[in-house]
């Protein structure tokens, strides 16, 4: 079984905008007990910003694009190493894969990320994804991860795509006591439309309505699709099975 995983901004960044160390812990002790039990799998990691956001004071103020490309090329560093030391008291490789929107465009670049992807997980090795933002420039910019993992998922064909937020997934409308059940199963445009508000995080690009076409355009194609609270506790296996005691929200 292959399971993509995308994991946001949101949850692995601190509200000081560097990265969560302990949180980032937590993902790969639930990603290391999954490829244990025999499960393949992509990880489409945000944190590059945060991770290098921290390490040095600019010599001059920055553009949004300037910050990008600066903190992503210091942070990818401090990413990928802290997911190496992480993993590797597993005994569990990893590798990184930068990518672009033109990679998904282009027949031949769209067949060797997908060879090279797919010869790591012959291999038991675990890509950990990302855009490579140090030359990805606005107009060549995935509209954010929940894009890169879609569009991965249905490259590689997987079985699942988990989509992992600070929310517990699609909210319903509020019951008589206030509170917001969420939604347990979303089958088309409308269903979102009825319950989306136009918000995003402060870390992310993208937001709940991303989210959900991304997870409706993903589930069309065959793959199951699932948007849960990342901060949850075991929150990767209790998804995949099925667990009715933890909310969240699957597309079909």
């Amino acid at each position: 079984m292959l399971t993509v995983v995308k994991v946001g901004s949101n949850i692995l960044t601190r509200p000081d905008g560097h990265v969560n160390v302990s949180r980032l812990s937590s993902l790969v002790d639930q990603l290391a007990t999954l490829h244990r039990d025999g499960h393949r799998l992509i990880l489409v990691s945000s944190g590059a910003v945060a991770c290098g956001r921290g390490e040095m004071q600019a010599v001059h103020p920055l553009d949004s694009v300037e910050q990008r490309q600066l903190y992503s090329a210091m942070g990818q560093v401090k990413l990928i190493n802290l997911y190496y030391s992480l993993f590797r008291e597993y005994g569990i490789h990893i590798g990184q894969v930068l990518t672009m929107k033109e990679n998904f465009q282009s027949e031949r670049q769209f067949q060797n990320q997908k060879s090279c992807i797919s010869v790591m997980l012959e291999n038991g090795i675990i890509p950990i994804v990302n855009e490579n933002d140090t030359v990805s420039v606005t107009e060549l910019m995935f509209t954010d991860n929940d894009e890169l993992s879609g569009l991965m998922a249905r490259m590689m064909s997987a079985d699942n795509l988990i989509l992992l937020s600070n929310v517990d997934g699609l909210l319903g409308t509020p019951k008589a006591d206030g509170t917001r059940p969420t939604v347990r199963r979303v089958y088309s445009q409308e269903d979102v439309a009825r319950y989306v508000t136009e918000s995003k995080s402060s870390f992310g690009r993208g937001g709940m309505t991303s989210k959900c076409n991304t997870a409706l355009e993903v589930a069309h194609s065959g793959i199951h699709v699932f948007i849960a609270n990342g901060t949850r506790e075991n929150i990767l296996q209790r998804v995949l099975a099925g667990d009715e005691m933890v909310p969240f929200t699957e597309f079909a």
